[in-house]
């Protein structure tokens, strides 16, 4: 498998498959490129095609194809434009909108004293007022550059804060009695928010494979989730089939997760991915498990490919990428492609000049 970023623009087949189980494939390489980016705190380097800062208006910029090395053996000399294009069968790779989840009352608390991770007042983080705002500008955002759109299928981890941050960029509006059922119900997670709707958006899954790193001095109870059942009147459309277990069996009290541990994870669930039949998707997780899955990718490039890649994300900041199934794993054949000559007839010359050129 390999991973490019972008943002994609192809229509793709959307077809929805909600109950794919979560297995294990084989290694795979991939490479990254980015040309869409969103942060609520700052903005990127020039060769991105998009950058938000809150603090200025919105900017849309052209454009511009991106031909960066894909080795980490390139030089910087071949930086000058002169790389040769990459190109991959559409129907083998699928655009992905990676999501950190907007400030929660964790983040607040470790910025003072970063001992309060391991507060038990802290369990199952949520959004705090300002994290909400976050939310609130990013949902802006993906509506006016028509990504809320494209969008097939939203995946979030399955705790608080991340579903509180997935339901409020990609929900629907304000929740009618009666017409459908909420993605959220009001006041979840003391968000002091009224109820989303789950009508005029796309499906929403929880998947623990994209849950946070369980390590980082001592246990975080932060990283600890609730029940299913607990979460199940506060996002009732969310489909929460795909979690095995009803109590949280991951975390455990004594136990640290290895950085190269949260990496074969991240790699597993981007082989996953090919089991869907969804080629756009919004994944809302977090700053961890991003920063090692994508690590274990962008160690293979270019030293500012993965410096690009490799940084860690702010708050409700969204990347976008192209992933790339150079191993063959998933099934899907193209939609878009026609094999021509159809009705058949004779066109013996162009034939056998054709023929000619390949002996």
């Amino acid at each position: 498998m390999m991973m490019t970023s972008g943002c994609g623009t192809n229509i793709f087949n959307k077809s929805i498959h909600h109950h794919h189980h979560l297995e294990s494939s084989s290694s795979t390489s991939s490479s990254i490129l980015i040309n869409h980016s969103y942060s609520n705190s700052h903005s990127f380097k020039s060769y991105l095609n998009f950058n938000f800062n809150n603090n200025q208006p919105y900017k849309f910029l052209s454009f511009r194809p991106l031909s960066l090395p894909l080795s980490s053996r390139s030089s910087l000399s071949e930086m000058d434009g002169t790389v040769d294009p990459t190109l991959f069968p559409s129907h083998r790779c699928k655009t992905l909108h990676l999501i950190r989840h907007a400030q929660g009352i964790h983040n607040v608390e470790a910025e003072k004293d970063h001992k309060a991770f391991l507060s038990p007042a802290l369990f199952d983080a949520h959004l705090t007022p300002l994290g909400w705002q976050q939310v609130d500008n990013l949902r802006t955002h993906v509506r006016e550059c028509g990504l809320s759109k494209r969008i097939d299928l939203v995946i979030t981890s399955p705790l608080l804060r991340t579903m509180q941050t997935a339901v409020g960029v990609f929900g629907g509006d304000s929740y009618e009695d009666g017409t459908d059922l909420p993605l959220m119900v009001a006041n979840a997670g003391k968000s002091d928010r009224s109820a989303y709707s789950s009508l005029g958006c796309p499906p929403f899954i929880a998947v623990e494979l994209c849950r946070e790193h369980l390590v980082c001095l001592g246990v975080r109870p932060c990283d600890k989730r609730r029940s299913i059942t607990e979460y199940l009147p506060l996002f009732p459309a969310i489909d929460f089939s795909l979690v095995e277990s009803d109590e949280d069996i991951w975390w455990k009290p004594d136990i640290r997760e290895p950085n190269e541990g949260v990496a074969a994870r991240g790699m597993k669930f981007l082989n996953w991915l090919w089991t869907r039949k969804e080629k756009e998707i919004a994944i809302v997780t977090h700053s961890g498990f991003l920063f090692h899955t994508l690590k274990e990718l962008g160690n293979r490039y270019h030293p500012l490919m993965r410096e690009e890649i490799c940084k860690h994300f702010t708050n409700c900041e969204l990347r976008s990428m192209v992933i790339v199934d150079t191993n063959m794993i998933g099934s899907d054949s193209s939609t878009t492609n026609y094999p021509g000559k159809i009705p058949q007839g004779p066109d013996l010359p162009s034939d056998k000049v054709a023929l000619d050129n390949l002996k």
